[in-house]
């Protein structure tokens, strides 16, 4: 569990407390019952060695140089490709005079 620093705004007085993520935080001085507010300080990890850096996984980049972007190449036409041709209209459909007499 973490280890938060409240101090009071009223006093001065600083304390420590290992709390839950899901606890609240505390607002009331033990000492003289004022308000309480957090203290925030630098993170006390450091990450050494490799592997913690974007281009320290890339293949060809260097330490400390940054892995160069991947250039563009434009995309290709085809020039031999024929020309898409409109398909023929379908032929107006006409009824038979043999099916128009027997409708009658």
């Amino acid at each position: 569990m973490p280890t938060y620093q409240y101090a009071c705004t009223a006093c001065g007085h600083q304390l420590e407390a290992v709390q839950s993520f899901a606890d609240d935080p505390l607002v009331e001085c033990p000492v003289c019952e004022g308000r309480l507010r957090k203290l925030f300080s630098s993170v006390g990890i450091v990450f050494k060695g490799s592997g913690f850096y974007r281009t320290d996984s890339r293949s060809g980049a260097a330490a400390g140089e940054p892995a160069k972007p991947a250039e563009s190449k434009p995309a290709e036409t085809k020039t031999d490709a024929k020309p898409a041709t409109p398909a023929p209209a379908a032929a107006p459909k006409t009824e038979s005079k043999a099916a128009t007499s027997s409708a009658n």
